[in-house]
């Protein structure tokens, strides 16, 4: 059933959109081998926590595959990889007053140290258009869960005019390449399900009879079970002021693009954030549980034992599909109309020192779907260990 109703553009909404638009002009021409003007002249350095790669065969690679049967992977169990794990949790408690829509969401993730990545990869990286063979490259690995409900979750019966029911449960294997600093190519393919295997109604209503609060009375009405893929590409472009004119405070401006593909997220993505503290060559930002406006799932030490900064960003979405508001893509089901476009406007914290880092962002989220009547707000924790 699909909700028929006016659309109601805030200010807000048409000030993202200006926004998106010229930081898209921005992205295209990082993309495109624009100079990063703050890099002149300045020296790179050392990584000393990651041992850099080796020639094998003419390619640059981990040559040690021993261990993986000549794969040259490194698993999150090597006592050499020096993975990364991440625990993100995000919540409309952080933010809200109100319990629904996007109301949870819980991943965790591992993201390998450089170059550990299958020897057979250096053969086809060269005839992939987004990332390249010769940059600093890891590998990841997640697994999460999201969940969505209507605005009041105490109604039994189906609620014609908001968002569904929804739970996603999924996993995730990805690619990163960073090149001179300040280039950083992803891709991420996810698989999962959505409907009543992702159990995201025997989360939350445990959940909330834990913490003795409203008891979700309406999932009956939820999105029935379907597999669901996502293929996922996103380029950053970043350039910094400030290190090395020996300032006590850098300041960065990062804009990126992108895109999704799949049966449960279809759409094109541009943004920016901008970083102002201590320490900022050590990441590339807070990372999120997507559809959002992502960091990455890295940090460095090297160059920084500590780094200690603030942030303020904004993507915005052109949306051609999102199953958990045009609801199942094989089967009748609840939906709503989506919003064509969708912007996220985000600030927060990010505090790393030495082997752990620690974030947290505050998300204003535009209306997703006709007749929503305000914009969404929630939190996002973040808490990263290298080990």
């Amino acid at each position: 059933m699909r909700v028929v109703g006016k659309k109601d553009m805030s200010d807000l909404r048409l000030f993202c959109r200006g926004v998106v638009w010229l930081v898209a002009i921005a992205a295209a021409a990082g993309a495109s081998g624009v100079a990063v003007p703050s890099t002149a002249g300045a020296q790179q350095q050392p990584t000393a926590d990651v041992p850099p790669a080796r020639e094998c065969n003419g390619s640059r690679r981990n040559c040690d595959d021993s261990a993986t049967g000549g794969l040259g992977l490194v698993w999150p169990w090597d006592d050499d990889g020096k993975g990364i794990y991440t625990l993100q949790v995000e919540n409309d408690l952080f933010g809200s007053p109100n319990d629904g829509h996007y109301t949870n969401g819980v991943k965790l993730a591992w993201v390998s140290r450089e170059h550990a990545l299958p020897s057979w990869w250096y053969d086809i990286a060269p005839e992939l258009p987004f990332l390249s063979q010769f940059g600093r490259a890891r590998t990841s690995l997640a697994f999460g869960q999201n969940m969505y409900t209507p605005d009041d979750i105490t109604v039994p019966t189906l609620i014609r005019d908001d968002r569904p029911y929804a739970g996603w449960l999924y996993g995730s294997v990805g690619l990163t390449v960073e090149e001179d600093e300040h280039i950083l190519d992803s891709l991420e393919l996810t698989i999962g399900l959505v409907g009543p295997q992702s159990y995201a109604e025997d989360v939350q209503t445990t959940w909330h009879r834990w913490i003795n609060t409203k008891r979700p009375e309406g999932w009956d009405n939820q999105l029935d079970n379907e597999p669901g893929i996502v293929l996922t590409y996103e380029k950053k472009a970043r350039a910094w002021w400030g290190a090395e004119r020996g300032g006590p405070i850098e300041f960065d401006f990062t804009p990126h693009g992108g895109f999704s593909l799949g049966n449960v997220f279809t759409h094109a993505a541009a943004g920016a954030t901008v970083r102002v503290g201590w320490g900022l060559r050590n990441d590339y930002g807070a990372p999120r549980i997507r559809p959002s406006l992502s960091g990455a799932g890295f940090f460095e030490t090297d160059t920084n034992r500590w780094s200690l900064y603030a942030f303020v960003g904004s993507e915005g979405r052109l949306v051609a599909r999102n199953i958990f508001l045009d609801g199942n893509t094989f089967a009748d089901s609840h939906s709503v109309d989506r919003e064509d476009f969708v912007a996220d406007l985000q600030w927060g914290l990010v505090m790393s020192f030495r082997q752990f880092r620690v974030s947290y962002t505050h998300i204003l989220r535009t209306q997703e779907f006709v007749g929503q009547d305000d914009p969404d707000r929630f939190g996002a924790i973040s808490v990263s260990v290298r080990f």
